[in-house]
C-alpha cells in the first residue's frame, strides 16, 4: 500500500509557515493534483481574521516543486485581486523555492492586502454612522459590520511566571453595527468579548460582564470602561492563582507532596492518601472562581479495578464543608476531615463492585 507524501520542498515550506506563524495558521486538508496521487501538493489554510477564519487553497505542483503556488480565495471573496494592476515586486514575483520561509511571507503578504480590501470595501458603504466608525476604528463588510477591536495595551503572556504559551495572548472586542433602509433608527451594537483559546486557563470572558452601551455613544468612547474593568478583572485573575496554590500547600500537611500539580495556574492538583491498607488518589479541580466556588474532588482507587481494567473512581464530591473566608489552612483540615469519612464509603463501594 503506497503512503501518502508531502514533496520536501513543499512540506519545508508548509512547516515553517505552522512553526513560525504570528497567530494560529491550521492546514485543514490536503489532496493531490497530479498523476501520483499519493503526492499531496495541495492543502486548505484557514487563517483567522476579525475573530473569524478565512480558508484559501494553496495550490503547488508536485511534478515542479520549483514553480510558485497558486492561491485561490474564498468564493465571497471573487473581487479580492492583490496584484492586479500593481507594479513593482511581490512575493511571487521572486519565489525561491528553497526558502522556507516563502510560504509564510506570501501569507502575510496577502492577509494584509485582505484587511486593506476589506476596508476600501467599508470605505464603499452609504450609511453616515457607519463611516464616522471607520474614520475612527477599523472594520468590516457591509449590512452587518464586525469591528475587532484590541483591548489592553500590556503582554498578557508575560503576567503568568512559568508560562508556556506560544502565541501572544489577546482580548477583542467585537463590534457589531447593523445598518440599512429596514430600520427606522439605528439599533445599539452587538458587542461580544472574545479572547484567544490558551487564555480561559487564566481568565473566563463568559465571566465578564459587558457596560450597557448608552444611546448616541460611540466605539472609541465605550473603550475606556470597558478596559478600565478588564484590567481590574485580569490582575484578580493572576491574583487568585496565588490563591490556588497556597490552598494547594496548605494540603501538603495532612496528604503529603502532591503527585501531580499544575504548577503555572493551580487549576488541578493530585495527592495519594490512604486509609488503612486502602490507597487511592484525591484529585483536586479548581474553577477560576475559587475560592468562592469551592474545589471539586474525585476518588480513585489504586486497587480497584473495573471489567475494562480502568481504575474505579469515584463520582465528583462537593457535599463538604466550605467557606471561602476561611483560611487556607482551614479550608484544608475540613476536606482532609471529609474525606477520612468519605474514603470509607469509597472503599466500600469499590468493593462492592468487585463483588458483581
Amino acid at each position: 500500500m503506497a503512503v501518502d507524501t508531502v514533496p520536501p520542498l513543499i512540506g519545508a515550506q508548509i512547516n515553517y509557515l505552522l512553526s513560525h506563524a504570528p497567530f494560529s495558521v491550521k492546514v485543514e486538508q490536503m489532496w493531490s493534483g497530479c498523476k501520483n496521487p499519493n503526492l499531496l501538493d495541495r492543502f486548505t489554510l484557514v487563517i483567522p481574521y476579525c475573530l473569524d477564519y478565512i480558508k484559501w487553497d494553496v495550490i503547488y505542483n508536485a511534478l515542479y516543486p520549483l514553480l510558485a503556488p497558486d492561491i485561490i480565495f474564498g468564493a465571497d471573496d471573487e473581487s479580492f485581486q492583490p496584484y492586479s494592476g500593481k507594479s513593482g515586486k511581490n512575493r511571487l514575483a521572486d519565489w525561491n523555492s528553497r526558502d522556507p520561509t516563502r510560504l509564510l511571507s506570501l501569507i502575510m503578504e496577502l492577509r494584509d492586502s485582505y484587511v486593506a480590501y476589506q476596508r476600501k470595501r467599508i470605505g464603499e458603504v452609504d450609511d453616515d454612522r457607519l463611516k464616522f466608525e471607520v474614520d475612527t476604528m477599523l472594520t468590516r463588510e457591509p449590512e452587518e459590520v464586525k469591528f475587532a477591536v484590541p483591548l489592553l495595551d500590556m503582554n498578557l503572556n508575560k503576567l503568568v511566571p512559568g508560562c508556556t504559551w506560544r502565541h501572544p495572548q489577546k482580548i477583542f472586542l467585537q463590534v457589531i453595527f447593523q445598518f440599512g433602509k429596514k430600520y427606522s433608527t439605528a439599533p445599539p451594537p452587538r458587542l461580544k468579548l472574545i479572547s484567544s483559546l490558551e487564555l480561559k486557563a487564566l481568565f473566563s470572558i463568559e465571566d465578564f460582564k459587558l457596560p450597557s452601551w448608552l444611546d448616541g455613544m460611540c466605539t472609541a468612547e465605550y473603550l475606556p470602561t470597558v478596559e478600565e474593568l478588564l484590567n481590574s478583572h485580569i490582575k484578580d485573575a493572576v491574583s487568585s492563582i496565588e490563591t490556588r496554590r497556597k490552598f494547594i500547600l496548605a494540603l501538603a500537611p495532612h496528604f503529603g507532596r502532591p503527585v501531580e500539580a499544575d504548577s503555572v495556574f493551580c487549576r488541578k492538583s493530585t495527592f495519594l492518601a490512604s486509609c488503612g491498607v486502602f490507597t487511592f488518589l484525591v484529585y483536586f479541580s479548581f474553577s477560576l472562581q475559587f475560592p468562592k466556588q469551592k474545589p471539586a474532588l474525585v476518588l480513585q482507587s489504586c486497587q480497584h479495578f473495573n471489567s475494562y481494567g480502568v481504575p474505579v473512581k469515584s463520582s465528583t464530591l462537593a457535599d463538604f464543608p466550605w467557606s471561602p473566608r476561611w483560611q487556607p489552612s482551614e479550608m484544608a483540615e475540613r476536606v482532609f476531615d471529609f474525606l477520612a469519612d468519605e474514603s470509607l464509603n469509597f472503599k466500600k463501594y469499590c468493593n462492592q463492585l468487585n463483588q458483581h
